[in-house]
Parts: C-alpha cells; sequence; structure tokens
C-alpha cells in the first residue's frame, strides 16, 4: 500500500493536505488526475443511474441543514464511533477497527463494554507506541459541528452533513410535487459529506471530508426484498464493469448489531485492500424510517398518494451507496501492476481505458522542430476528442513510464518516417506492443480501441 499512495503522490492523484504546515490527519487533497479520474468515474455513474435509466432523478441539496433535521433522523445520538486512547501515547484509535485489523473480526456496533472486554482479554496494543495500557472504550460523535450567525452571543449550531441521505428526503415533498414520479422511483445525489473519523485511513480511503455517490429508491413495503436483490445484482455489475477483478470482490451480509439505527438489512461490497477486506460501497433497507420521523416530527405530510387507487402511504427505502473517494483509491489499488521489462520494474497502472485521466500522450520522437510541429498538430487535432496530453521532456523510454504510471492507454510516437508516409506509431500500454496507424484514421482507431 505504500507504494501505491507514493505513485498516488508523485503521479498527482492525491497527496497529503496542508502538507507545508505538516498536513492534518485524514485531510488529502487530489492532484490533477486524482480530479480527472474522479470525474471520470462520477460520469460514469450518473450515466448509469440517471441516463440510462428513466426512474430515478437529481439533487444536489445544501451541505448545511436545519439541526432538526439530525436530530430527528437520530444521528445526534446515534450516529456514533467507540475509540479507545492509550495512556502512553495518548494516541486514539476506533476500538472496533483494532479489534478488526488484530484478530479479524467484525464488531462494529457492539457496547462499548463488550469492545472494552474483547480489547483487554486479547491484550491488544496500541498500534502507535505497542503499549497495552488503553482506556475504555467510549462514544463519540461522527457529526462535524459548526456554528451559524457572525455575533458570537447569537451563533447557532448546527452540522456539516455526514451523509446525503438526508438533504434526499428533505426533497422528497418537492420532487413528488415537481418531477411526476411513479412509484418505484430514485433520487440520487453526489457531493461532499464530512465524518469526525479518528482512524488514520490509508490514502482517501478513510477521511474527515470525502465525496459520495448514493441515491434512495422509493417502494412499496411489499416490495423492499426483491428491490434490495435487484439492486445487490446490480451494483456487483456495476463493480465488473469497472474492471475490479472478482476474485478480490465479496458480499457481505451486517449482522445485526453492526446495523445503522434506520436498517432493517445491510450488506456491502467489500474489496481485497492490501490491509485487508474492507467496505467499498453499501445497500441498506432503511425501511420507512426518515420520511416518517421527520413527517410526524415536522407535521408536514411526506406520504406518496398512489394516481391510480388514489391509496396514500410513506414509501420504503432502498439505499446503495458508493463512495467516488473510496472508489477511486480502490481502483488504482486494482490497476496497480508491477512487471519487469528489459531487467527493470515497469510500474503501470492499468485502468479500464474508458477511466483513465488521459486517454494518449503524442510524442515527437527526438527534439526536432519538424518531428515537433507535425506532433503538435496531431495533438491539437485529439485533444479536441480527448483528453491528450503533449510531451517532449525526455528519451521515448521515460516519457513511456510517465503515461504508465497515470495510466494512459496509448502514446503516439511521430518519428521520421511519418514525415513521409503519414504514419505514426501507436504503442499500447498493456501489451507495450506497437502498430502502425495512418494520421487520418487515428480518430477513428482511437475511438474503436477506447468503445472496445
Amino acid at each position: 500500500m505504500d507504494k501505491i499512495i507514493a505513485l498516488a503522490k508523485r503521479r498527482n492523484f492525491f497527496y497529503p493536505s496542508s502538507e507545508v504546515y505538516g498536513g492534518l490527519a485524514n485531510t488529502w487533497d487530489f492532484g490533477h488526475y486524482g480530479v480527472l479520474l474522479k470525474n471520470n468515474l462520477r460520469d460514469w455513474w450518473i450515466k448509469k443511474i440517471i441516463k440510462n435509466r428513466d426512474d430515478i432523478v437529481l439533487v444536489d441539496s445544501s451541505v448545511i441543514l436545519n439541526p432538526k433535521v439530525w436530530q430527528v433522523s437520530g444521528h445526534i445520538t446515534g450516529f456514533n464511533d467507540a475509540l479507545v486512547e492509550c495512556k502512553n501515547c495518548h494516541n486514539r484509535t476506533r476500538a472496533d477497527h483494532l479489534i478488526e485489523d488484530k484478530l479479524d473480526k467484525k464488531v462494529e456496533g457492539l457496547p462499548v463494554e463488550e469492545l472494552s472486554k474483547i480489547i483487554k482479554e486479547n491484550k491488544l496494543k496500541c498500534p502507535k507506541c505497542g503499549s497495552i495500557e488503553l482506556t475504555e472504550a467510549r462514544r463519540f460523535n461522527l457529526l462535524f459541528e459548526t456554528n451559524i450567525g457572525i455575533v458570537d452571543a447569537s451563533k447557532s449550531l448546527a452540522y456539516l452533513r455526514g451523509e446525503l441521505a438526508q438533504g434526499i428526503f428533505m426533497s422528497f415533498k418537492q420532487t413528488i410535487d415537481t418531477m411526476r414520479v411513479r412509484l418505484p422511483f430514485g433520487i440520487a445525489s453526489q457531493g461532499i459529506c464530512f465524518r469526525n473519523e479518528i482512524t488514520l485511513g490509508q490514502g482517501v480511503f478513510r477521511t474527515l471530508q470525502f465525496d459520495l455517490m448514493e441515491f434512495e429508491y422509493f417502494i412499496r413495503e411489499t416490495e423492499w426484498e426483491k428491490t434490495f436483490e435487484y439492486w445487490k445484482e446490480e451494483m456487483w455489475k456495476m463493480a465488473i464493469e469497472l474492471g475490479l477483478q472478482k476474485n478480490r470482490l465479496r458480499f457481505r451480509e451486517h449482522e445485526a448489531f453492526e446495523r445503522s439505527h434506520y436498517s432493517k438489512r445491510t450488506t456491502d461490497i467489500e474489496y481485497n485492500f492490501p490491509f485487508g477486506w474492507k467496505e467499498m460501497w453499501g445497500l441498506a433497507y432503511r425501511t420507512d424510517f426518515d420520511l416518517k420521523s421527520h413527517m410526524t416530527a415536522s407535521g408536514v405530510d411526506l406520504s406518496y398518494r398512489d394516481p391510480k387507487t388514489n391509496e396514500k402511504f410513506i414509501p420504503h427505502v432502498i439505499e446503495p451507496t458508493f463512495g467516488l473517494s473510496r472508489l477511486l483509491i480502490t481502483m488504482i489499488t486494482n490497476a496497480y501492476h508491477e512487471e519487469t521489462v528489459n531487467n527493470k520494474v515497469r510500474t503501470v497502472l492499468k485502468l479500464r481505458p474508458m477511466f483513465s485521466p488521459v486517454k494518449a500522450a503524442v510524442f515527437p520522437l527526438q527534439k526536432d522542430e519538424k518531428l515537433k510541429e507535425k506532433a503538435k498538430i496531431i495533438y491539437q487535432r485529439l485533444k479536441k476528442q480527448y483528453y491528450v496530453e503533449f510531451d517532449d521532456s525526455g528519451n521515448i523510454g521515460q516519457m513511456y513510464r510517465r503515461q504508465d504510471e497515470i495510466g494512459t492507454p496509448y502514446c503516439v510516437t511521430i518519428d521520421y518516417e511519418s514525415l513521409d508516409d503519414g504514419c505514426v506509431t501507436v504503442r499500447d500500454r498493456d501489451t507495450m506492443k506497437q502498430e502502425r496507424v495512418n494520421v487520418d484514421q487515428l480518430e477513428k482507431y482511437i475511438k474503436d480501441k477506447l468503445n472496445s
């Protein structure tokens, strides 16, 4: 994992935030290629969930909601994790993660008394200094607090959103009143959320600020099991479409003590990272908990009226959740390969070409003005269709290796023969095979390759 994080920093995918001041735990910035990759994944998700379907619509809710939203939803009292603190070095660690990492045993959601007992009985040590002198486990809330107002005396407490779901539920009435949706239907959202994590993540796997993509799919209660299985299968297909290796994916059903307060059933798709099997995506049956709670507390009718039968009822909800920041590091981990070529190690990101930040790179073989001029013309033509890079900064081997680490699927080299025969050399990232292609056919050639 250290190699993957080093590559991410070296090639400007992501790196520690505010590093000039020593950084801040669990905060990361996304660089140029990280933003491009993340945007490609987001756009793919929107295409799959919105563009290719007729039953899901989009919302983009506020990051700061009325604090009553979080109180009624149960997040102020129930959105908690357990921590232990080392008495020697004062390092704080999530109690469930300490147990799971050392004992390979899922314990998230157990009472703090049981977590403390497991830690003591197994003499688990502080992951930082190795001391066994740990405090009793205690709960802390994951919501970030903030204040609204400019005068201290009149400031009011608010929270940064810890999930997208509550903003979606707040948009439910507006959506059914204006969008002509009919059950079953979904409301989807994508954006930044915040959680007061104390466990140091692996790169952007677990962070204080993170990108989520999720939707609430509204159904009749009698349809929940069938709908749950449908979205479970769809999420698996989506994971495979991303190019993730099947043998590194699995479903894991949550036990009752693990489930959130609103969930009657939860299933994760886990990925086998270098640091173990961890949640990539989640699927939850939230029943009618949220809409019913907000309807009761606000006095606003959040029921749905069937246009055919005129029946009114509160819909139940299936929630597929996709962590975008987490998906990015999953994709990089899955794509990371080291190969020995001519007695040297070649590091390459074998991303599916449709997700690669850069689709092609154009090089002049040598620093010759005629070759450079020809290469620039080809670069400008390709740039109209795809995100393409031009490079003449080193020898051809160095330029290939840089693009390999970025995950660029095709490199186009212009040589002296190109000036005579109008052909260029296209080198495939994964096979390293080279093929001569006529310049007039180059755009079609790359398009066909990407579509395949």
